[in-house]
């Protein structure tokens, strides 16, 4: 049952007031993350972060066997949120002051703590390899799924050695890349390159040499997958976009799509379609969104309404 909605104090939460109508009174609505005004309804905050526990227990016995405590299992972080620290501060769980004779003992503890976290290569690897990962993924906002499968084709490539002699940098581009593509999400590899520190020989590099050893399942990119957001940037019609995905789906059923970049072809055939159903926009405006050059848009909009027998009107 989905925790009830209740009202907050904005004070507490350093909220202020509504931008829109200048009230104090919010209220959290943790079904959808979300902090919103009780006067106007304007989401103020959003994916704010439920603390209470995802199960349900009916009885004492039950809450008490399935307490837990710290953060879940995740492959994004270096110890993968396992590790423990041991506090600088020199006071007990209680706030007690710790006795001098202990002391010493406690900071050869901690000292062997630090070592032991960064004792090997692999490790000192990923702590390094995770951080750029965070960085690029919120750079270019892949979602927390998309990242985990990310970090996990990193891991597989480090265990087969193959990011010695290659950039830290490179190879986890090349895994947000693959995973990218693993989740359908529109990413092609120019937009990772703007991202990341490496160059397009480099990430290309990269990615087959992670293709050819690691044993994952990586879809062939297709244009559909970057239709959406192509054209939201444009703000085509969905009719539009329905009928340039019907371009493109003939368009593999005569096998013209085979080798050519998926976003030459969705460019094309946005361009197509906005002619036929009179929603036009210019060859450099659906090439600067789709990431291609305006002679790709022209030569796969030749090769794309010569082959299917499509008419376009002056």
């Amino acid at each position: 049952m989905a925790r009830p909605m209740r009202a907050i104090d904005d004070r507490r939460h350093g909220l202020g007031v509504c931008a829109i109508c200048g009230g104090s009174d919010f209220y959290e609505d943790f079904t959808r993350g979300e902090r919103v005004c009780t006067s106007c309804g304007c989401v103020v905050s959003e994916r704010i972060v439920d603390t209470g526990p995802e199960w349900r227990a009916f009885t004492a016995e039950e809450r008490d066997a399935r307490a837990r405590t710290g953060a879940p299992f995740t492959l994004t972080m270096a110890d993968k949120g396992l590790a423990t620290t041991i506090g600088w501060s020199d006071r007990d769980a209680n706030g007690r002051s710790i006795a001098a004779s202990s002391r010493a003992a406690i900071y050869r503890m901690r000292k062997w703590q630090i070592r032991t976290l960064v004792h090997s290569s692999q490790h000192r690897n990923l702590s390094i390899a995770m951080s750029e990962m965070d960085r690029l993924s919120s750079q270019l906002g892949v979602p927390r799924e998309t990242k985990e499968t990310a970090a996990l084709i990193y891991r597989k490539a480090l265990n087969k050695r193959l990011v010695r002699g290659r950039s830290i940098e490179g190879m986890v581009a090349a895994a947000i890349y693959l995973s990218c593509r693993i989740h359908k999400i529109p990413r092609q590899l120019d937009e990772i390159v703007t991202e990341a520190r490496v160059n397009r020989k480099e990430l290309g590099q990269c990615v087959r040499l992670i293709l050819r050893n690691v044993n994952i399942k990586v879809p062939i990119p297709s244009a559909n997958d970057l239709m959406p957001r192509i054209s939201a940037e444009l703000r085509l019609d969905g009719k539009t976009v329905q009928t340039a995905m019907r371009i493109i789906e003939e368009a593999r059923a005569k096998g013209i799509t085979a080798g050519k970049d998926p976003g030459g072809l969705a460019a094309a055939a946005l361009y197509i379609a906005g002619i036929i159903e009179n929603d036009r926009r210019t060859q450099r405006e659906i090439a600067e969104a789709s990431n291609v050059t305006e002679v790709t848009v022209r030569n796969r909009y030749k090769d794309l309404a010569y082959s299917l027998q499509i008419t376009i009107r002056p």
